[in-house]
């Protein structure tokens, strides 16, 4: 495969950098919207990703260990069995674009064309790993604990029958953490609550648009008349405004929260 770069102007193909092998058979992945766009806005959006991975995972020869669902990006972490990421990772992706394109009437690429990722060399670093994901929520202070977000594989820990095949597959992490089940929850949650400096593989760290710039960007649009105004406004006159909003980084909820818009509406402009 090639991705362009460009240099002085002009446009450079060069090759891409393979992948690097796991020896464990396990990575850490990383999908996220085009252009940092939301790719889950409503609940169904999450769960019909959630589904979608277990089918895949089924038919891929894939075992999912963990994951964690943000609004733009998705963490995996994966365990080849006698499948490929790559393959696991196209057959998600192309179905569940399918589907959101479907559902919200749109065209194009959903997800940003090539997923990242790691490769997991050991028991420690797997550790650090499925903690690191299921943080991500209390990072982005969405909550305060990790098992109280809800599409994350945190709670499936917490919960966990370690002898039943489930999805996700709890059962290599726990079994590393202590041998007797309830003795390996309970040390799993200490170790997932502990204070860290955990550093994995993550997103580009470009920084979204906060609430205030957001607002602050559509009254400069607005060009003097008040934000609410748009609720009002012709139709063709809106959807200018809001296509502006949107090319400088707003995201479609801080559209619908500082306009009052209804869902629907923006997304279409």
């Amino acid at each position: 495969m090639v991705e362009s770069k460009k240099k002085e102007g002009t446009c450079e193909t060069v090759p891409r950098k393979p992948r690097e092998k796991s020896e464990t058979g396990i990575y850490h992945v990383i999908v996220r919207g085009i252009g940092q766009q939301d790719i889950f806005y409503e609940e169904d959006d999450f769960q019909r990703y959630l589904e979608t991975a277990k089918k895949v995972s089924r038919e891929s020869g894939v075992s999912v260990l963990g994951y964690c669902l943000m609004t733009n990006h998705v963490h995996l972490l994966l365990k080849e069995e006698d499948g490929d990421i790559s393959v696991f990772m196209k057959r998600l992706g192309v179905s569940y674009a399918y589907w959101y394109n479907w559902k919200y009437e749109r065209m194009g690429h959903v997800f940003q064309d090539r997923f990242k990722s790691e490769a997991v060399k050991d028991d420690a670093y797997l550790l650090t790993v499925i903690r690191y994901i299921h943080q991500n929520p209390v990072k982005a202070c969405i909550i305060n604990k990790p098992e109280k977000y809800e599409w994350s594989s945190c709670a499936a820990y917490y919960k966990a029958d370690q002898n039943a095949a489930t999805f996700p597959d709890t059962r290599l992490i726990l079994g590393i953490v202590h041998k007797e089940q309830k003795r390996a929850i309970e040390e799993f949650k200490k170790y997932t609550a502990e204070d860290n400096e955990d550093r994995c593989l993550d997103c580009d760290k470009s920084k979204r648009i906060s609430e205030s710039e957001a607002y602050e960007r559509a009254k400069e649009i607005m060009n003097g008349k008040p934000v609410t105004a748009l609720q009002t406004m012709d139709q063709d006159a809106r959807n200018k405004i809001l296509s502006c909003l949107r090319k400088d980084g707003v995201s479609l909820r801080q559209i619908c929260r500082i306009t009052g818009l209804p869902f629907h509406i923006v997304r279409k402009a």
